[in-house]
């Protein structure tokens, strides 16, 4: 199913029209990656029409397909993190597996992997080798700490990057621990990171005509959204200190309870967003107060500020609230659970929950592919597919014969 544009109607189960090729048609993708960034950049390009290969260990499947909960004995991360990928397997250390991957990375153009760093090089699949049977090749290395330096053999998730980064000491409440994510928040930035590197990457050898070598820290691309901190600490000696829900840029910035128990979260980034704020909550005074002029100076004052606007709040329900806020012209948004998510309208009318055909668990809804384009929109062609699915497939189009792959097979090498 592809993604509409604003334009079209949000598309159904029963929605059979063919599927547009998407702007990545035609390029190949090699997924040799385990659990979530390197793989999510490579779902990320599939989406988008690229033929992505998913290489697994012959013995040892990709964690992600048991992670989180199933159904059925069915992991459901995987119908998510694995769709629009073929599946084959592969043992990389073995003479057959080195010799059908270089077979494949001559037709490839982008070869993903999060080995740490050496692995490749032990099985004689390093860049030298790759770049041999594919000049043209980019090889995109997602690592925790990347390729070298004191941590570059460390073992790493994304975990550590949130921690490292610097996001847990300013997630959380001011008396509370630092604070990590209940998701891979970190993976999911590396993904984005590593999808956008390959495509500049990509760009540079449509220039130059040689592909190159991606190198992905995921502890660099958390550092990078974390936005102006290490400059505030540079120029100022200022640490960002955890500040729960608020904001030290801006005040009305929190979450606030409404009379039927609901919470919304407000945010007044600018000036006349927070000017509308307090003359809705009946408190126009604030506005004339020199202090209320930036948002520093509102920050400052985030204790009173929130004080008169929470107690406005309070005694209203959810819906009322809302209803005034967009009368002023105000930010606030209720805070969402995935159920809300999924009956919510917006959502609905931007597609941004797909119902997808699988062939183990029926129909599933998961997230659409991440943006639409209104001549060659994205697609969610199939969901996760079983291990080593496709194996047979994928050799015979490189030219690997039947009695080849039997011979792969004794040996241990698919």
């Amino acid at each position: 199913m592809h993604r509409p544009h604003p334009q079209e109607a949000a598309p159904t189960p029963s929605d059979d029209a063919p599927t547009p090729a998407g702007p990545l048609a035609g390029m190949r993708v090699l997924d040799l990656a385990t659990l979530f960034a390197g793989p999510g950049a490579a779902t990320l390009l599939g989406d988008f029409g690229a033929d992505v290969i998913k290489v697994e260990h012959p013995r040892k499947p990709d964690p992600s397909r048991g992670h989180g909960p199933g159904r059925n004995g069915v992991g459901l991360w995987w119908k998510h993190l694995g769709r629009n990928k073929r599946n084959v397997t592969l043992d990389l250390s073995t003479p057959g597996g080195r010799e059908v991957l270089l077979k494949l990375a001559a037709t490839a153009d982008v070869v993903i992997e999060n080995f740490r760093p050496g692995t490749l090089e032990k099985w004689g699949l390093g860049w030298e080798e790759l770049s041999a049977a594919n000049p043209r090749l980019v090889l995109a290395r997602v690592t925790a700490f990347g390729q070298f330096g004191p941590y570059a053999r460390r073992p790493g998730f994304g975990t550590l990057a949130e921690a490292m980064s610097g996001f847990a000491a300013t997630t959380g409440e001011p008396d509370g621990p630092p604070t990590l994510p209940p998701f891979g928040l970190a993976d999911a930035v590396a993904g984005l990171a590593t999808a956008y590197a390959v495509m500049a990457a990509l760009a540079g050898r449509d220039r130059t005509g040689a592909g190159q070598v991606v190198d992905m820290a995921i502890i660099e691309p958390m550092l990078a959204v974390l936005g102006p901190q290490l400059l505030w600490y540079d120029q100022l000696g200022y640490v960002q200190p955890r500040m729960g829900n608020r904001s030290a840029n801006n005040a009305p910035r929190n979450t606030y309870r409404t009379a039927d128990g609901s919470w919304l979260a407000v945010s007044s980034s600018a000036q006349s967003v927070a000017e509308r704020v307090l003359h809705l909550v009946g408190h126009p005074e604030f506005t004339e107060e020199p202090w209320f002029a930036t948002g520093t100076g509102r920050a400052a004052h985030a204790e009173e500020i929130d004080k008169v606007v929470g107690d406005w709040i309070a005694r209203h329900d959810r819906d009322e609230v809302v209803a005034a806020f967009e009368a002023a012209q105000a930010a606030v948004a209720p805070v969402y659970d995935v159920r809300d998510v999924v009956a919510d309208p917006q959502f609905r009318a931007l597609g941004t929950v797909a119902r997808v055909e699988d062939e183990d668990l029926g129909t599933l809804r998961m997230q659409n592919v991440l943006f639409r384009l209104s001549a060659t929109p994205g697609a969610i062609r199939w969901t996760g597919r079983p291990h080593g699915a496709d194996t047979a497939e994928v050799l015979a189009e490189i030219g690997v014969s039947a009695p080849r792959i039997a011979e792969l097979r004794a040996e241990g090498a698919l």
